[in-house]
């Protein structure tokens, strides 16, 4: 996949994660939805490899786009936390 590819893929990452997650993130912009999407996609594939023991494919396709949803939702769940971002 190339790099226009990571960005497209980690905007919709980032965008359906902000869509899931409670909290004040929203808006903060499609830069930073970009950034949480290719981010967590990559916390993702790093976290299923060691539970795995199996190489994860980054490529586009439905399972890699579910697990960048994943991360990208952990990963703003942790961002949510560390900045109080988060819904009180």
């Amino acid at each position: 996949m190339g790099w226009l590819s990571w960005i497209v893929f980690g905007a919709l990452a980032g965008w359906v994660a902000s869509l899931i997650v409670p909290g004040k993130h929203r808006r903060s912009g499609c830069l930073f939805n970009m950034v949480v999407g290719i981010l967590g996609a990559l916390l993702a594939g790093f976290i299923y490899q060691a539970v795995t023991d199996k190489p994860w494919d980054y490529s586009f396709s439905l399972a890699s786009f579910g697990v960048a949803v994943l991360g990208a939702i952990l990963l703003l769940a942790i961002v949510g936390l560390a900045t109080g971002f988060a819904k009180r």
